[in-house]
């Protein structure tokens, strides 16, 4: 951390599914216009944060700032108006659908407050693609059933960063891709960087993070156990951070080591 304030920040996260506590008191920041990296092992509770800090659930304790200020998210409708997006693994795309549809999606320009503006919303959608640089996707009105993986993928983060304000989570977005689709990827995840948003990058190819992220965090047991500026960060001591075997930030010992993966993914 640069001692700026956090675009969005979670202190003392708790989230309990019966007897086991996916998160235990959770630390997570992440500042504007920097790709934070979130690791862990599965089970960790790296999907149970994302839930929680996008609206998706609701943390037992703890509390959530936005800009500084405490917020609460009942719905993920809360974290969409405050400017927050998140990409989870299945995309959320409509198949029969064409790019510009689901860049739109739930949130249609109309006509008339009627008809659909299909060509206003494929005009703004070829403009804000073009602006993100994504050039893998060259007809929008192409079914999205229709695209490589690669191109899925860049749809639904090109979708995220056309209504992001502050924050877009990106759960394993080079899961199952190529070389040359990975390597898309993170340029666009670096174009979004660089428009200002803060990116929270969750994966488990450390490679990716090396080459993309700006910070790292590692959750251990549903708590924050180590964090890394990019320099000082190596696949090594990555390894190390998520086997436990390695700690810069100070815990209390959890009270449930038991690694279930609650939440899809950990």
């Amino acid at each position: 951390m640069n001692g700026s304030t956090p675009v969005l920040e979670g202190r003392g996260l708790v989230r309990t599914y019966g007897t086991v506590q996916a998160l235990q008191g959770a630390d997570f920041a992440v500042e504007a216009g920097t790709v934070t990296a979130l690791i862990g092992d599965n089970g960790a509770g790296k999907s149970t944060l994302v839930k929680v800090l996008s609206g998706v659930e609701q943390p037992d304790d703890g509390m959530i700032l936005l800009d500084g200020q405490p917020v609460v998210f009942r719905t993920p409708m809360d974290a969409h108006r405050l400017g927050i997006e998140t990409v989870f693994q299945d995309l959320a795309l409509a198949p029969h659908l064409d790019a510009a549809a689901n860049a739109f999606l739930g949130r249609e320009l109309r006509r008339f407050g009627v008809f659909n503006a299909r060509r206003a919303m494929r005009r703004s959608t070829i403009k804000s693609f073009a602006d993100l640089g994504v050039t893998t996707v060259q007809d929008v009105s192409a079914p999205v059933m229709s695209l490589s993986g690669g191109q899925r993928q860049a749809v639904a983060i090109a979708r995220s960063a056309m209504w992001a304000k502050r924050v877009i989570f990106l759960d394993e977005p080079t899961a199952a891709l190529g070389v040359v689709q990975t390597r898309r990827v993170l340029d666009l995840i670096r174009q979004i960087r660089d428009r200002g948003l803060g990116v929270v990058l969750i994966t488990h190819t450390l490679p990716d993070v090396l080459d993309v992220a700006d910070r790292v965090e590692v959750l251990r047991f549903g708590r924050r156990t180590a964090t890394f500026d990019r320099d000082d960060a190596t696949v090594e001591l990555l390894v190390s951070a998520i086997t436990g075997v390695y700690s810069n930030v100070a815990v209390e010992a959890p009270t449930d080591v038991t690694e279930i993966d609650i939440a899809g993914g950990g």
